[in-house]
Order: C-alpha cells, then sequence, then structure tokens
C-alpha cells in the first residue's frame, strides 16, 4: 500500500532518484572506479572536497567504518559545516576567488592523485576553481553535481563554466535545481531535500566500484573496519601503519 503521507512521499522521491542514478550513471560510477582503483594500485593518494552540505557526502567516505582507508579530506577552512558562525559565512566564501588555489597549494595533493569534487550546484568559484587548479597540477577530477544546474542556472565563476566543465569524469545526481522535492498547501517554500541522500548514495557506489576494480587486479582494497567490532582497533591500526603515507586525517 503506497504511503500517501509527507514522509512517505520524501521517500518514494528519494528511492525514485537512486533508482535513476543507478540506471542513468552506471557507466560513469564504474569509470570514476577505475580511476580510484588506478590511482591505489599506483601508489596516488585520493581527496573529496566539498562546500557547505555538499561536504557531507564528502566527509562520509573518509576514516568511516567500511570505507577505503586512503580517502582524505580536503578541507577549506570555513565552509565544510554549518559549526561555522555566522553559517552564512560558508556560503559566502564559496563565491571568493583564488581561495581553491591557496587550499591546493598548501594541500599534500599532487600530479597522479584523485580529487573528487562535490557541489550540488557546480556554479560557484570554489569548486569550479578548486576544478581547474586541480587538474592544471596534474590530478584526475571526478564531479558529483547536479547538470540540472548547469542547463538552468548561470555560473557564478569569471569562466562562465560549472564544475561539470573541468572534470575528467562527471557524475549527474539527477536532483532539481532548488533540491526540494516536496510541495504542498500551506507551505510557501519547496522543502525536503534529498541531494544528501543521493550524493552520499554516489560516493559510496563509486567506493564499491573502485573496491571491486581492484580485486580484479589481484589487489586487496585497505578498508576500514568499525571500531564497535571486536578487533576493530587492530585492523584499522595496521592498515594506517601500511598505507601512513598516503592516509592524512592523523597528522
Amino acid at each position: 500500500m503506497r504511503d500517501s503521507t509527507l514522509a512517505g512521499q520524501f521517500f518514494d522521491a528519494a528511492i525514485g532518484l537512486l533508482e535513476r542514478v543507478r540506471d542513468e550513471e552506471s557507466g560513469n560510477i564504474a569509470a570514476a572506479g577505475a580511476a580510484i582503483a588506478d590511482t591505489v594500485a599506483a601508489g596516488g593518494r585520493l581527496f573529496a572536497f566539498g562546500a557547505g552540505h555538499s561536504s557531507l557526502a564528502a566527509q562520509d567516505v573518509v576514516y568511516r567504518a567500511g570505507g577505503l582507508a586512503l580517502m582524505n579530506l580536503l578541507a577549506v577552512p570555513g565552509t565544510v559545516g554549518v559549526d561555522v558562525m555566522p553559517a552564512t559565512l560558508g556560503s559566502a566564501l564559496e563565491r571568493v576567488d583564488g581561495l581553491a588555489g591557496a587550499v591546493l597549494d598548501s594541500s599534500p595533493a599532487e600530479a597522479g592523485d584523485v580529487l573528487v569534487i562535490i557541489s550540488l550546484s557546480g556554479r560557484n568559484a570554489l569548486p569550479v576553481e578548486m576544478a581547474m587548479n586541480a587538474r592544471a597540477l596534474g590530478l584526475k577530477v571526478i564531479g558529483v553535481t547536479s547538470v540540472a544546474y548547469a542547463e538552468g542556472t548561470r555560473s557564478r565563476h569569471g569562466s562562465g563554466g560549472f564544475l561539470r566543465d573541468h572534470c575528467d569524469i562527471v557524475l549527474d545526481s539527477k536532483i532539481s535545481i532548488g533540491d526540494a522535492e516536496l510541495t504542498v498547501e500551506g507551505i510557501e517554500a519547496p522543502f525536503a531535500p534529498a541531494s544528501t541522500v543521493v550524493t552520499s548514495a554516489v560516493m559510496q557506489a563509486m567506493m564499491a566500484a573502485a573496491a571491486e576494480q581492484l580485486v580484479a587486479r589481484g589487489v586487496e582494497p585497505p578498508m576500514l573496519r568499525s571500531g564497535n567490532v571486536d578487533g576493530g582497533h587492530e585492523w584499522n591500526g595496521r592498515v594506517m601503519t601500511e598505507y601512513r603515507d598516503r592516509i592524512f586525517y592523523r597528522r
């Protein structure tokens, strides 16, 4: 029986988006997984970046149970979460020219590494310049974004381009402009955003594709275990020691 409540409608909307991404982006997810596997096998490093709520999906693949131990968060101070005060400062920083280059120049990222950039709209200066600068440095860039924004809004970057225009691989989250799945009489603004659910699923699917590729090449993926299961801490300690030159969230 179909659930007609608003909560049920949100689940239906989110499931529909997940099914679309699964069916329509499978090739791009496989390509992203292969790029990550190539980098792991070659001794390179992995980074994920997102600003504002896009940072949630980036953080979800860093130092987490069942995750690839080599994924590092490329953080831009003031844009990682709503803990910065005022919270609106994070949004303002996304529009600052030159910030991405300064962050990359002071980061451990280098040619041959992979950077996954998450930006729902892909229109602000920070993600666009992050992609442009990363590629100039020789990194492979995977973009996770909503192509709808590039087709229905204007870029806020001086080049007029969007994140999708500066990536080696683009994964489309299928999220509509405005990121709100529900409307109802009595509530003036659309509500119930699904971008975090969908984008996090895309990131985890990408990690699964990378693990599959590594196993196919005879390479054991360096995965982390939960610290809340017996032996988890010991397992993670061994993994982090073996790959300490490619893990930066312990420093």
